[in-house]
């Protein structure tokens, strides 16, 4: 059985893929800082986006989304922060995040930009 942190890890990678055939391009992947870790950091046009990815095995208990809560916001923002001190950027930026929901055995992704 796979530990949280290899499924985690697998989710971030199904969620890499799918965004980059829609035209992003990866900058990062798990990102970390004294406030947790952003798990992938892309580029869509001049658009830095710092994306969330949530991962349930069924929909019965909520939506993937709905696991950012407000404190998650926080730290997803005080960590994207941290990264833009070490490396900056001029343009425009964005919190978007990606849910995954695996329905007989195939995930089903849904993402949501500006979720906050």
């Amino acid at each position: 059985m796979k530990n949280q942190r290899q499924t985690g890890s697998e989710a971030e990678q199904t969620a890499c893929t799918w965004l980059e055939a829609k035209g992003y391009r990866l900058r990062a992947r798990q990102f970390f800082s004294r406030w947790g870790e952003l798990d992938l950091i892309m580029q869509d046009e001049e658009t830095l986006v710092f994306i969330e990815v949530k991962m349930r095995r069924s929909a019965r208990f909520g939506s993937p989304l709905e696991a950012v809560t407000a404190r998650k916001q926080q730290r997803l923002t005080r960590s994207a922060q941290a990264y833009l001190l070490q490396h900056p950027h001029q343009g425009p930026l964005r919190f978007d995040v990606v849910g995954i929901v695996m329905e007989a055995g195939q995930p089903r992704l849904s993402h949501v930009q500006n979720a906050f």
